[in-house]
């Protein structure tokens, strides 16, 4: 057997279908390309990335693009390799692609939701959501989900359309540091000024408050007379938005110390109670 007899041996012969070795080298080929083709283009990406989280995220999106368009591709060329048309495919099969429409609508509103999310880039990589109230940094979007890692280290897979249907809060969107707030009620009897100074002492003292930015310093104020309380509030700004949750805990820590040393009394609600006895 010559060598070009060898490359037009029917390895697979069923009806109109027919795969040679020739075809069969050719696929593997594409295969090998593609994967090669992409991994130059990851390296290249990873290389010119932005130190600017906002446009790296783009790149990051558009790479993703580029991957899913290169893919589409080489199944085209593989499909036409083995001797089956698109086009006619295409044609042959729109009956069945109708009914999997309705029958998969869900999924291709997926996977529709994860085109937009890629090409619009409003959500990105290592950005931190508020999805449903469960917060959570975005480890890999795909075209039908994205990875959700929460605060607790558990992992969310998230169907596309839930970013583009439901309300979802971007907190790294703007880039800028997100304002928090912290609130206590103390008695009557103290001394505001006092409280104040305590307050802003708590939060100058933790590392990831924001305090040598004077237009995003903490700001002090009181916000509510209580029944039995006045109620303060700490409004600080903070880049460290995933532990937030643990940054406030920290001041509410330092506020009961510092509360307890200079004999600021934290009330709580007391009911008298009237016993009549007949």
């Amino acid at each position: 057997m010559t060598f070009s007899e060898f490359l037009e041996y029917h390895l697979v012969d069923i009806g109109n279908f027919s795969l040679t070795v020739s075809e069969l080298f050719f696929i593997i080929v594409i295969f090998i390309a593609t994967w090669f083709l992409l991994f130059l283009i990851k390296r290249v990406v990873v290389r010119t990335l932005s130190k600017d989280k906002y446009i790296a995220g783009r790149q990051y999106s558009v790479f993703l693009l580029v991957r899913y368009l290169i893919w589409i591709i080489a199944i085209i060329l593989i499909i036409e390799t083995i001797g089956v048309k698109v086009t006619f495919l295409i044609a042959s099969s729109a009956a069945l692609l109708i009914g999997l429409g309705l029958g998969l609508q869900q999924i291709f509103q997926d996977i529709v939701s994860g085109i937009f999310i890629l090409f619009e880039g409003t959500i990105k990589v290592d950005d931190i959501l508020d999805v449903g109230g469960i917060v959570g940094k975005i480890k890999d979007i795909r075209l039908r989900t994205s990875t959700l890692l929460t605060r607790d280290g558990t992992v969310l897979i998230i169907p596309n359309h839930k970013f583009i249907n439901e309300n979802v809060i971007n907190w790294s969107h703007n880039l800028e540091p997100t304002r928090f707030r912290v609130q206590v009620g103390v008695s009557y009897g103290s001394d505001e000024i006092q409280v104040r100074d305590i307050l802003y002492q708590c939060a100058a003292e933790h590392a990831d408050v924001i305090n040598d930015q004077p237009e995003i310093k903490p700001i002090v104020r009181i916000i509510d007379f209580g029944d039995s309380s006045v109620v303060f509030e700490i409004l600080f700004w903070s880049h460290n938005m995933f532990w937030i949750e643990n940054i406030k805990s920290d001041i509410r820590f330092l506020i009961r110390e510092k509360f307890r040393k200079e004999g600021v009394v934290i009330p709580f609600p007391q009911r008298d109670v009237h016993m009549i006895a007949k």
